[in-house]
């Protein structure tokens, strides 16, 4: 007798594991885009606010953490 089939598992999206991390309440963070390159011309101020991260809106949340959970 064959054995039954296995459900495929769901893969969760490779480029969003790598740019979104969860917090442990469960909220979306990310980092912050524009600090790559031609960093002369960005003031001082800027570039400081730039290394933090911050969280996802509340809008693009559920469908970022679709993507990390699928």
């Amino acid at each position: 007798m064959r054995k039954p089939k296995a459900r495929a598992k769901l893969k969760s999206k490779r480029g969003a594991v790598k740019r979104f991390k969860l917090t442990a309440s469960g909220k979306v963070k990310r980092h912050k885009s524009m600090k790559r390159h031609i960093l002369t011309k960005k003031a001082q101020g800027r570039k400081r606010g730039l290394r933090k991260a911050t969280l996802v809106s509340d809008s693009e949340a559920a469908q970022v953490r679709a993507m990390l959970l699928a």
